[in-house]
């Protein structure tokens, strides 16, 4: 099988099941639009940084990008034991660890990205995800300011569920949901930093109170 060929084409289907443009692509991953039409018709092959880079951006394991042959398989696991990376049979999927997240910006265009953490290919094809740097200490003991946690975009969670939300267009908070049938209250653990904060239904449209997505784990240095 043709392994360039292979990679081109999955490049570009899944650049399109993404509903990405090439340039659009081009800007997340670093290189010029035209860059990656030269990856996608098979003119141009992309190095294996670039490769990660793309998988990323995709939201898929780089396997994906090439056929599943002895060949391919042991030059992506060279590449990922040169680079200290652990493997194990499939490589996850890497997402991005944010700085912050600003009210009307699609996360896929968030520029200020500080570093990557990877989840499975089996949570990746459930949705999409990122990672938010915490700030502050209203969520203490269970948050800790540089907590990163994983967030899973959606516009709606149940109560109970810690989630981000961002309010009046500031950037992201991370706060428990309790939610009433006359609006939702952001809870902070600590109550001494953050006391209970009522919005009613008014307010979440008006100010606006907007869920950017559920916190569905914790990642910690030991």
């Amino acid at each position: 099988m043709d392994i360039r060929k292979y990679t081109s084409t999955k490049i570009k289907e899944y650049r399109k099941q993404r509903g990405l443009t090439q340039k659009e692509l081009g800007d997340l991953v670093g290189v010029k639009h035209n860059t990656i039409s030269g990856y996608e018709n098979g003119t141009n092959e992309p190095e294996q940084d670039i490769l990660f880079k793309i998988a990323s951006a995709l939201h898929i394991s780089i396997n994906e990008l090439f056929p599943e042959t002895k060949s391919s398989f042991q030059i992506n696991k060279n590449f990922i034991s040169n680079n200290g990376i652990n493997f194990s049979k499939r490589v996850g999927v890497q997402i991005p660890i944010l700085g912050s997240v600003i009210a009307g910006t699609p996360i896929s265009a968030i520029e200020d990205i500080l570093g990557y953490e990877e989840i499975t290919p089996e949570l990746a094809s459930t949705g999409t995800f990122f990672c938010l740097k915490v700030k502050g200490n209203s969520m203490e003991p269970r948050l800790f300011e540089d907590d990163i946690i994983v967030v899973k975009q959606q516009p709606d969670i149940e109560s109970g569920d810690v989630a981000v939300v961002l309010v009046n267009g500031d950037e992201a908070t991370v706060k428990q949901i309790k939610k009433a049938d006359n609006g939702i209250t952001l809870i902070g653990y600590n109550v001494a930093v953050y006391p209970p904060t009522f919005y009613s239904n008014e307010a979440i449209i008006n100010l606006p109170v907007t869920i950017i997505g559920k916190v569905i784990e914790l990642r910690r240095p030991f």
